[in-house]
């Protein structure tokens, strides 16, 4: 497997002119040289992609979208949850963010540039600012010998720095949460391995909180004669948008000494009226290092200042006190810079950091205030960046032993795929650069409002929120919906494998929501009527807009009234099990018990007919929402049958006799009643509408029984598909959706006719959702189809990653030429049920006698 992945990888680094290896650069994860070009430019869908048969059925959507996203953009001044109109562009420059869970991120793309910035909640950002930089200086004998931006860019602005490093002499390698930018400098005999590391620490709900990253730069001198070493690291006050010229910004030199540790650096506050923030760069101090700093300088013009003064020592001119603020039209910035000597034929080291302290936060409506999760170790009053700069350099050690002791069981089997190792670290990306906020919960909150658990409701403030705060993550970075539940079905395996708590705490949000209404009447633009914001007893499709006020006001999905989808209140029902079977928390399983209860007597009005098995209802009811089913169907009738299956087990647990015999009934009726309808002898039809299509193949017909899987049931009493004809549905997907659909190298496609070409029914019909195809592949691993569940999963990798240049921006969809959808999508966070689905099996197999 890996000599394969060897070969087929190797097109990223094919203009890697060096030999060089860097220090500590791992074998496994994501490689690209910086000269590196794709060839591939792909473009996000639109409407002109769209067939004329789809067309004429949207047409009242397009039309009510269209008022709808004037009045929003132009009268209100609000970013659409969904902008159609102004879908992202593809930048195939992206690398591994840098920051915790909930505090924001920066992104460092691949080349070098900081590019992607997502500091105010949710909402993002881009725009690369070009004086955000790292430059090296080389010195002997009291000269300077070479000095240069390490950036391939060539801007039109500080032309008086040395731009233009080629790029052929560097590479880039990710595995999240470190990144490693290996620089040979031509004609210098040095070698600088940049390495990037942030506080992501599975189990660690403190330190992975953090606003924080570290860049440790190892220096090789491959000289018989010592060199002065000086890494400077420069950065504007401000992230690119038109709040950096409006005034009042100001930066300022700090030390800070603490139990025998000191770092020093520069403080850039940016003192915007909404969401304030200070910006650190900072240098740790230790023997035999010199650390310099330059307060303020302009990051317009030549800016030749900066440089003639880092080049004519190798320091800077270290000014004391603050800098006045800016005036409106001005932008600042600062430079921090560290210097070392590396002797003949040796090695030095230079440690930065880069942290921000944003600590209260106000969401687009403005009408609450919150406190991010790292104020409860840091403090909420603002002046934090000191403390957080220090914690940092003085920990991430650290925090790099966790983070290995962790990957190295996974990077060490040589039993799993090169390619499928990067992927399952470096999709872990979007749980920190997903939009995510991690907040505080006030102490007196009462998150169901009064409802308590003995009337269907929960405690008031269930210890896992008081101790673990709030945690939300959007949909996609286009898709700006916190915990769209539908999608999070499928993501919410890295949750609960590496940070249960925030599953158990995001859980009982949706779970208080549940019980809630609001009865504020809207229009929903794909029927175009009006009904609730929110019903009770039933799922949100998700806790709301960054732009507006999440928790407070749910479902800022328009699009369908999502209070009639058939799969909302399954997949909590479904979610709930698999996260007790994997936490054994009982207190969580009795808590969600009564709401378990109340979203399945909301789902039994769906069986119409009294079968057993639920109908859909002749529109796109479910998370393809734009695919229209009708009647019982195999996505959302398995995913029924097996809420009710687990129904029956958490009944079983708690004792609930009555529950019991109540779903034991359903389920005997509903499984005879889904293999009679559906079942046509290789898989299970798309649906019963006996339209053209009702006989596809359905990629995630098994997402039901994928579950169980997951949960460890779905066999012996709590069976409820026939392993037959599970072994015969995943072949024949695998045949047909995988193999069938270009030349087998792309993953799944969502519906594939039975005679081996896609459906192109609908819109999203012909498309491949890579979380999708990662929760298929667990199932296909689970079942025992190990080569196949990798052959499949791996198509997407190779295409993304590989091909099109969405490395950390993986989207949710694409088609089999020219056009992507959403980028930065959360769904592809399903590849850890893959992980779950490995682990299951080798439990599985070291148990058998």
């Amino acid at each position: 497997m890996e000599a394969d992945d060897a070969s087929t990888s190797a097109a990223l680094m094919k203009k890697f002119a060096s030999t060089v290896k860097g220090v500590g650069v791992p074998e496994f994860g994501w490689r690209i040289c910086l000269a590196h070009e794709f060839q591939e430019k792909r473009k996000p869908f639109q409407a002109s992609n769209v067939s004329l048969s789809n067309i004429v059925e949207h047409l009242g959507l397009g039309v009510r979208y269209l008022k709808w996203w004037y009045r929003k953009t132009h009268v209100e001044k609000k970013a659409p949850f969904i902008d159609m109109i102004n879908s992202l562009p593809l930048r195939q420059i992206y690398g591994a963010p840098l920051g915790g869970f909930g505090g924001g991120t920066i992104t460092k793309g691949w080349r070098g540039e900081f590019c992607r910035w997502q500091l105010k909640p949710g909402m993002y950002h881009y725009k690369t600012v070009i004086a955000d930089q790292f430059t090296v200086c080389l010195r002997r004998g009291g000269q300077t010998l070479y000095q240069q931006v390490l950036s391939v860019e060539r801007p039109h602005t500080l032309q008086g720095w040395n731009w233009g490093f080629c790029g052929s002499f560097a590479f880039y390698h990710a595995l999240y949460p470190r990144a490693w930018t290996v620089y040979d400098l031509p004609g210098q005999n040095v070698t600088l391995t940049c390495r990037q590391v942030s506080p992501i620490i599975p189990h660690d709900y403190q330190d992975t909180s953090l606003p924080a990253g570290v860049f440790v730069w190892d220096i090789e001198n491959r000289n018989d004669f010592a060199l002065e070493v000086t890494i400077m690291f420069t950065m504007m006050n401000g992230t690119g948008t038109k709040d950096d010229k409006k005034g009042g910004h100001w930066n300022e030199p700090f030390h800070l000494e603490k139990e025998g540790e000191a770092v020093s650096g520069v403080l850039l506050h940016h003192c915007t009226h909404i969401n304030p923030y200070t910006m650190a760069i900072a240098a740790r101090a230790q023997p035999g290092r010199h650390l310099s700093h330059q307060t303020a300088f302009s990051p317009t013009g030549m800016c030749r200042a900066l440089w003639t003064d880092l080049i004519t020592d190798g320091q800077l001119g270290s000014p004391a006190g603050p800098s006045p603020p800016t005036q409106k039209g001005e932008k600042t910035a600062a430079a921090v810079a560290a210097c070392c000597t590396v002797p003949p034929l040796g090695k030095n080291t230079l440690e930065f950091s880069l942290v921000w302290d944003m600590p209260r936060i106000h969401f687009g409506a403005g009408e609450r205030e919150h406190l991010r999760r790292y104020t409860r170790f840091f403090g909420s009053s603002g002046d934090a960046a000191p403390k957080l700069s220090h914690y940092t350099l003085t920990h991430y050690r650290d925090w790099e032993r966790k983070i290995e002791d962790w990957q190295r069981p996974i990077l060490e089997n040589r039993s799993l795929p090169a390619w499928y190792k990067s992927a399952l670290f470096n999709e872990l990306y979007f749980l920190s650069d997903g939009g995510t906020v991690w907040v505080e919960v006030p102490s007196d909150a009462d998150i169901t409002g009064g409802l308590r658990s003995e009337q269907g409701g929960l405690p008031a403030l269930p210890p896992v929120l008081s101790e673990f705060g709030r945690f939300a993550y959007l949909e996609g970075q286009e898709y700006r919906m916190y915990n769209t539940y539908d999608v999070h079905f499928y993501a919410s395996f890295a949750l609960i494998m590496l940070w249960p708590k925030l599953e158990l705490s995001l859980q009982y949000d949706v779970a208080a929501s549940v019980v809630k209404e609001d009865c504020t009447q809207r229009l929903h633009l794909m029927s175009g009527r009006v009904s609730k914001a929110k019903t009770r007893n039933v799922v949100p499709h998700d806790v709301g807009d960054p732009d507006d006020e999440p928790w407070e006001r749910v479902n800022a999905y328009l699009i369908h009234d999502t209070a009639d989808w058939k799969d909302l209140n399954l997949k909590f029902v479904l979610q709930v099990y698999r996260d007790y079977h994997l936490t054994h928390d009982h207190t969580y399983l009795t808590d969600m018990w009564p709401v378990c209860q109340a979203v399945m007597e909301s789902e039994l009005k769906f069986d119409t007919d009294g079968d057993g098995l639920i109908e859909n209802s002749g529109y796109a009811d479910q998370t393809y929402d734009g695919w229209t089913v009708t009647g019982p169907s195999a996505y959302c009738g398995g995913l029924w049958l097996a809420s009710v299956c687990v129904m029956c087990k958490m009944a079983q647990i708690l004792k609930d006799d009555a529950v019991y015999q109540k779903y034991s009934d359903v389920l005997e009726r509903g499984t005879a009643s889904f293999e009679k309808i559906l079942w046509n002898g290789k898989y299970y039809n798309y649906d019963n509408s006996g339209k053209s299509y009702s006989n596809s193949v359905m990629s995630d017909q098994c997402a039901g029984h994928w579950f169980l899987r997951a949960s460890g049931i779905g066999d012996g009493e709590f069976q409820v598909f026939p392993q037959s004809n599970i072994h015969s549905a995943l072949k024949t997907i695998f045949d047909l959706n995988v193999m069938s659909f270009a030349n087998g190298t792309m993953g799944a496609v969502n519906g594939m006719r039975p005679e081996g070409v896609p459906d192109t029914s609908s819109v999203q019909s012909d498309e491949v959702w890579i979380g999708v195809v990662y929760g298929l592949a667990a199932t296909m691993i689970h079942e025992g189809l190990v080569e196949e569940g990798f052959h499949t999963a791996e198509g997407c990798y190779r295409t993304v990653w590989e091909r099109l240049g969405m490395a950390f921006q993986t989207p949710e969809a694409y088609c089999e030429k020219n056009i992507f959808r959403s980028l930065a999508y959360m769904r592809p966070l399903s590849i850890w049920a893959m992980q779950l689905a490995l682990e299951r099996r080798e439990a599985e197999e070291s148990a058998a006698p």
